[in-house]
């Protein structure tokens, strides 16, 4: 019995780290890819950026790839009728399946540990490349296109020499009906500051045009520091509050909780003095919608916070469910072909297992439904996967 698993358990590790390796490059490349373009990143900022790309490719690779390995081991097990010789000898399938249920389980703790990688160490890994890069981003914007813009300030300029931005202007979007702040200057030149983690606008001899508000001449040597994340051309927003390790959640989770109870405490006192005053107004005018909404977006991020633990670990411990569901699925398909015995696996889990997952995370998300429903796609491929069991065992 031991030489079988000992078998079974090599062919299935190494068909599960051929395809993973190849899975992963495939996802990492193509990530990181993506992000370089998104971004306008030069090779330097690309090579910092695989490392932390890393994660977040063995997510998405590991668990098609375990089921990959199953589905190829037992199907042509299958096929090869090794299955129905060893029944013959009085061995039980299960001394068959274990050895692919011991691995799965084994990776599904990988993969929960890699999801809490991915979103903490990786994000926010890729986040500072991204930010720390956006002077070289924003020259060779201005070199190629002469402008260069975020969400919420751009450059024009007339040329590039060098370091040198000639004729550049600045203009910085203003929020809500107020006018933007334009900066016109003879020329300038960008640096980086990373103590104050801000980009450096150092002008000389500007016109500033503020609508109605105010508009001169600044002549001389002017600098204007932007934070990186509002000089970031995309993706540049602070990072999600649930975007660290699952040991920093709890304390994530009182600080929102907190914080959510100043803002009711800060409504609660507003709402009563306008109503002392008898301003009625104020209690439908926008300002009183946006201290309503500031609540509504407090308790969202409390309910992504909540999701956090459950979501990484039903994300890892999908691996042993494909598994559980596509191996015995291969055995009864008997198909030595490895990827229409694949498709035939995939299929059930595509149709099942991604829409359950994706309706638990927007309802969750919103607070509609409690945290643990998003194990329900997990637990229907358990009802199935115990189904295709029984199957097997009376195969």
């Amino acid at each position: 019995m031991r030489q079988l698993t000992r078998y079974i358990l090599a062919e299935l590790l190494k068909v599960f780290l051929v395809a993973l390796l190849g899975m992963t490059i495939v996802l990492l490349l193509a990530g990181v890819a993506q992000e370089a373009v998104r971004q306008g990143l030069g090779l330097g900022p690309i090579l910092r950026l695989l490392p932390y790309f890393l994660p977040n490719a063995l997510v998405f690779a590991v668990p098609g790839t375990v089921l990959f390995a199953a589905c190829t081991v037992y199907g042509r097990m299958s096929a090869d009728h090794e299955m129905v010789a060893a029944k013959s000898l009085g061995i039980s399938p299960i001394v068959f399946l274990g050895p692919g249920l011991l691995l799965a389980f084994f990776v599904s703790l990988g993969a929960v540990w890699l999801n809490d990688i991915a979103a903490s160490w990786g994000q926010s890994g890729v986040h500072r490349v991204v930010l720390q890069s956006v002077e070289q981003i924003a020259y060779s914007m201005l070199r190629t296109q002469r402008a260069y813009s975020s969400h919420q300030f751009s450059i024009n300029v007339v040329d590039v020499r060098g370091r040198q931005l000639i004729r550049p202007t600045l203009t910085f979007h203003a929020s809500g009906d107020s006018a933007p702040f334009t900066v016109t200057a003879d020329q300038a030149h960008l640096g980086l500051n990373p103590d104050k983690t801000a980009l450096t606008v150092v002008l000389e001899n500007c016109e500033v045009d503020w609508g109605k508000n105010w508009t001169g001449e600044l002549p001389g040597s002017m600098s204007y520091e932007i934070p990186l994340t509002s000089a970031a051309r995309k993706g540049g927003s602070p990072l999600s509050l649930s975007n660290c390790g699952m040991h920093k959640i709890p304390e994530r989770i009182d600080q929102q909780q907190q914080h959510i109870a100043t803002l009711r405490q800060q409504y609660a006192a507003d709402a009563a003095y306008q109503m002392l005053t008898g301003d009625f107004r104020y209690l439908a005018s926008p300002s009183w919608q946006l201290s309503s909404n500031q609540i509504h977006d407090a308790q969202r991020q409390l309910y992504r916070l909540h999701l956090v633990p459950w979501r990484r670990w039903a994300n890892g411990f999908s691996c042993l469910f494909f598994v559980l569901v596509g191996a015995p699925l291969a055995i009864r398909l008997r198909n030595a072909d490895i990827w229409t015995s694949f498709g035939l696996c995939f299929l059930p889990i595509l149709l099942i297992y991604y829409p359950l997952l994706m309706y638990g995370l927007d309802r969750v998300k919103c607070g509609a439904l409690p945290p643990y429903f998003i194990w329900l796609g997990n637990l229907v491929l358990f009802a199935i996967g115990i189904w295709l069991f029984r199957k097997v065992l009376r195969y």
